[in-house]
C-alpha cells in the first residue's frame, strides 16, 4: 500500500496573499500588533489571524517579544527583507502608474530625417506632436540616409524618417506613404504641353539634378541605361528647392518625387508623372529591430500613420 506524503497545512489567506504580507510588514516595522491594526485600518484580532496564518504557511515562527515589543525573528528579517519591496510596490502601483504616464508626456525624442522629408512631409506631423506632447523635447537631426542610419544604430536617434530601398538586416522599415515620380519643366516649355511623354522626349533637354551619391541620382540614371536612352546632366545641385528654382529659371528639366512639390509650384512649374518609368517612392519609419521604442518615440510613430491626419500621397 503506497504511503501517502502528509498534505501541506492549507493556507487561508493564500488566495489573497498580500494582506497577511502587509500585516507581518507592518508590525516588523512598527513592532506591534495594535499600531500595525490602527495603520492599516483594521482590527488587532485580524492582524492576529493573518500573522498566525503566515507562520502556519511557512512552518516558522515570525515574531519573538522583547520587552513590549515585537521583533522579527531571523526568518522573520529574511521574510521582511523579502517582501517589504513587494508591498511597497503594490501599495505604490497607482502613484508609479500615474507618474509613468505623466512621464509620456515629457522627455527627449531624437528623430533623424533627411532636408526633404523635415520640409514636406513632417511638418504637420510635428505640429500635431508638439499639441498633443508639448512636454517633450524633439530633436530633429537633418541628415542624410546613410548617416541617419549610423545614428540609429549608436542610438544618438530613437527612430528615422525618410525613404528605404534596400533595408539592412538589422533595422526594420514601415514604408507609409507613396510618392510618384515628376517631370517638372518651366511653364512654357516644349514638354509641358506634350500629350504623351517618352523617355525619349527628354533626352534632348539638359536634366538637374541631385548629387550622383543620392538616390534620385542613381535610379535616373539606372531607367536611361536600362532603356537605352541617353541623357544629359546640365547641373548637379543639392536640395529640391534649389533645383525647383532653376528649373522655374528655365536652366534645365528636372525629375523629382511629388512629395516636393506644392500649390505655389504650380504656378511656376508644369509637372507631369512619369510613374510609366519611374518607380514610386515610399517614405516610412525606419526603427531597431533589437530596440523597443520609447513611449514618446511611440506616440511620434502613430501620428505618422497616413491615417492620423498627415499628408496624403
Amino acid at each position: 500500500m503506497v504511503e501517502r506524503s502528509p498534505a501541506a497545512p492549507r493556507f487561508a489567506y493564500k488566495a489573497d496573499r498580500l494582506k497577511p504580507l502587509r500585516a507581518f510588514c507592518q508590525t516588523a516595522r512598527l513592532g506591534s500588533v495594535s499600531r500595525a491594526a490602527e495603520a492599516l485600518y483594521v482590527s488587532q484580532p485580524a492582524i492576529t489571524q493573518q500573522l498566525q496564518a503566515l507562520e502556519r504557511e511557512l512552518g516558522v515562527k515570525l515574531f519573538e517579544r522583547s520587552g513590549r515589543r515585537l521583533v522579527p525573528t531571523r526568518e522573520g528579517e529574511a521574510l521582511y527583507t523579502l517582501a517589504r519591496p513587494l508591498v511597497e510596490g503594490i501599495d505604490g502601483l497607482d502613484g508609479a502608474f500615474r507618474e509613468q504616464l505623466r512621464g509620456q508626456d515629457a522627455g527627449d525624442l531624437d528623430v533623424a530625417a533627411g532636408s526633404s522629408t523635415i520640409l514636406y512631409l513632417l511638418p504637420g506631423i510635428v505640429e500635431a506632436f508638439r499639441q498633443r506632447h508639448p512636454d517633450v523635447r524633439l530633436r530633429l537631426h537633418n541628415v542624410t540616409g546613410a548617416s541617419g542610419l549610423d545614428l540609429l544604430r549608436s542610438d544618438a536617434v530613437d527612430l528615422a524618417v525618410g525613404s528605404m530601398l534596400d533595408v539592412p538586416a538589422d533595422l526594420a522599415y514601415a514604408p507609409l506613404y507613396r510618392f510618384e515620380p515628376m517631370l517638372i519643366t518651366p511653364l512654357d516649355h516644349p514638354l509641358a504641353h506634350k500629350a504623351e511623354l517618352t523617355l525619349e522626349d527628354l533626352s534632348p533637354y539638359g536634366l538637374i539634378l541631385p548629387p550622383q551619391r543620392l538616390t534620385t541620382y542613381r535610379m535616373v540614371d539606372l531607367v536611361f541605361q536600362r532603356n537605352r536612352v541617353p541623357y544629359t546632366v546640365a547641373l548637379e545641385v543639392g536640395g529640391w528647392e534649389v533645383i525647383k528654382q532653376y528649373v522655374a529659371m528655365g536652366l534645365g528639366i528636372s525629375i523629382v518625387t511629388a512629395i516636393c512639390l506644392t500649390d505655389a509650384d504650380r504656378t511656376r512649374l508644369a509637372a507631369r508623372s512619369l510613374a510609366r518609368y519611374f518607380p514610386s517612392r515610399s517614405y516610412g519609419v525606419v526603427m531597431r529591430k533589437s530596440k523597443q521604442l520609447s513611449p514618446q518615440a511611440h506616440a511620434f510613430v502613430q501620428l505618422v500613420q497616413p491615417d492620423a491626419g498627415s499628408p496624403d500621397d
